[in-house]
């Protein structure tokens, strides 16, 4: 005849209890997730053991979870074959919330260092989380040990629980929940199915549920890159980015410092907020051994690498009681770290070892390396080496990156300059760049409206200054005078002559020493101001506002014949001569020759 225990709960865990249910989890069906994982800790403890040579109780029976559900009763019943418990190992472990009987485990492994101790999962108190949705919890279990008994275990969760001999049973645990009232959903099979498949997809036994296996896709990312074919890749991108193409590129990786971590990521063919789709959220899932912890993790990786998709699982997490939330938020701020200098450090090989497929990403995924310069101090270098641009000395269509522009650097140049213009051909013709092409100096053309601020948050790179063409202080290579034109003396003239008939339209008028073909440029005098820039605060404030503070300075070419004709023209022509010493309208005209200003 069975005889029935009776055990009392201590207040502390009656106490722990009762937060367990009403306060731990923010969302209650996660107690299947962590009923799901306590059951492939019993099968990973009981393959463990079967490894090390001992032979288990029906070791004939293949290991898995089975999960039933019926709504006529209102129940759900959660059976695993694995390791099983005995009496005392069914009081230690789930008549004590503070004790974990996989910590112990783990804590055995370890006195006896044997290997694979990693694989056994380490969960601590989710058992209990069964009673956030079950007004009553049945465990049935029988231990892998062969002269074992079966015993049943029953709680409501308050004050108690009994334990009694249960006969004829199989080996492993059974759990029974009976769902209370405002529980009854998780009793449909449908409810349960999208459960376990968001976040027990990867557990590493089969699941079956009513009798389908649920689990189809195996956890690749846990497996060596070596094993896996570009087919099974492929078919895991699918399934975990949600995507019918092909991935553009994949990393796959693990580490053991400064965190063991295993790693997949994938960038999708597509970037979908060119596509005219709204921002894009991570698609990159925080799992601790193959248990989705975080869907979407925030913070896991930096905003500006948003369009990954993939899996990242640490065994590192320190997790709180219920595993939802992170303890330890410098531990994200690391993986953060790691996980994206991984990445760039792909990039860089990818550029080097096949430029082609790195230009594929580039022309899609640009924009969000230059965001990622903008806001990334911590990798804001490493960013900088995969910035690729035309410039003064490549060919229309074709892209340099900083570094090689820097190898091409003559021993004179100390800076790295960049024209931003709307296409080659206005680059090539701006007054800006005449004075770089004179000395051979090679100047970055920017097209992209983002580049002048991606620059001007880059700010160096490799011990270079980055200078925009235009606020260059760079002057014409010395060479010889140019027949014709006017001398200091004669251009200082012209030019307090021009500044008196301007008036206050310009700021400052000089000779200019950095002028060509043009002759004349209009020259922010602010040194921060750009031409772009005034563009862009003239449209937010047009007629006022920050830019109109700001006037333009006047450059003039002494050696364009323009400029020299208006010279001669002035001291020999009365009516010009006479500009700028009277008080009339016609101080204010405009002389020959302005409206050829280019700016």
């Amino acid at each position: 005849m069975s005889t029935t225990e009776k055990h009392h709960f201590q207040a502390e865990i009656q106490q722990l209890l009762d937060i367990v249910i009403h306060s731990l989890y923010t969302d209650k069906e996660i107690f299947v997730r962590e009923l799901i994982s306590n059951a492939a800790d019993a099968c990973e403890k009981l393959r463990f053991k079967q490894s090390s040579g001992e032979t288990p109780y029906q070791s004939d029976v293949a290991l898995g979870i089975s999960i039933a559900a019926d709504e006529k009763e209102n129940t759900i019943t959660i059976t695993d074959t694995g390791v099983g418990m005995t009496h005392g190992e069914m009081v230690e472990n789930l008549g004590t919330i503070a004790h974990s009987g996989t910590k112990a485990f783990l804590k055995q492994l370890a006195t006896d260092k044997k290997p694979d101790a990693k694989l056994i999962g380490q969960f601590g108190v989710g058992f209990y989380s069964a009673f956030m949705a079950a007004k009553k919890v049945t465990v049935f279990s029988r231990s892998a040990l062969a002269d074992e008994a079966g015993w049943r275990w029953t709680s409501e969760g308050m004050g108690g629980y009994e334990i009694e001999t249960a006969a004829d049973l199989p080996r492993g645990t059974k759990i029974v929940l009976e769902l209370k009232d405002d529980a009854k959903e998780f009793a449909a099979t449908t409810t349960l199915e999208r459960i376990i498949k968001r976040y027990s997809s990867f557990v590493p036994f089969p699941i079956e549920l009513g009798g389908n296996r649920l689990n189809t896709v195996q956890a690749i990312w846990a497996r060596s890159k070596n094993e896996i074919k570009d087919e099974e890749y492929n078919e895991f991108y699918r399934f975990i980015g949600h995507d019918q193409d092909e991935p553009l590129l994949r990393l796959h990786f693990s580490a053991d410092a400064p965190l063991a971590i295993q790693t997949l990521l994938f960038v999708p063919k597509r970037n979908m907020e060119t596509m005219g789709m709204t921002r894009v959220e991570s698609e990159v899932n925080l799992y601790c051994r193959k248990v989705l912890i975080q869907a979407k993790a925030k913070g896991l990786l930096p905003e500006w690498l948003r369009f990954l998709r993939g899996v990242v699982d640490s065994e590192d997490i320190p997790l709180n009681i219920s595993r939802e939330t992170m303890q330890d938020t410098s531990l994200i701020q690391k993986l953060n770290k790691v996980i994206s200098g991984r990445f760039l450090k792909h990039l860089d090989e990818l550029s080097e070892k096949d430029a082609a497929a790195y230009d594929k990403f580039y022309d899609e995924f640009n924009r969000y390396l230059k965001e990622g310069i903008a806001s990334d101090f911590t990798h804001r270098e490493a960013i900088g080496k995969l910035l690729r641009y035309e410039s003064s000395s490549t060919e229309k269509g074709k892209r340099t990156s900083l570094a090689d522009y820097v190898k091409r650097m003559p021993s004179d140049q100390k800076e790295i300059y960049f024209l931003l213009a709307p296409n080659r051909e206005a680059a090539e013709a701006s007054p800006y760049y005449e004075v770089f092409q004179s000395r051979k100096y090679e100047v970055l053309f920017l097209f992209d409206p983002w580049d002048e601020f991606v620059m001007d948050h880059l700010h160096t790179f490799e011990g270079k200054d980055v200078k925009a063409a235009e606020k260059a202080d760079i002057n014409l290579a010395d060479t010889e005078k140019k027949e014709g034109a006017l001398t200091d003396d004669e251009a200082k003239d012209l030019a307090a002559w021009m500044k008196t008939v301007l008036g206050d339209r310009v700021g400052e008028v000089r000779s200019s020493q950095r002028l060509v073909e043009s002759p004349a440029v209009l020259m922010d005098s602010d040194k921060y101001m750009t031409a772009s820039m005034r563009r862009i605060l003239k449209a937010m404030k047009p007629g006022g506002g920050i830019a109109a503070q700001f006037k333009h300075d006047l450059e003039l070419n002494p050696r364009h014949t323009i400029i020299t004709r208006l010279h001669h023209m002035r001291q020999t022509d009365a009516t010009l001569a006479g500009q700028g010493r009277g008080t009339g309208p016609r101080q204010r005209a405009s002389p020959p020759g302005c409206s050829m200003i280019r700016a």
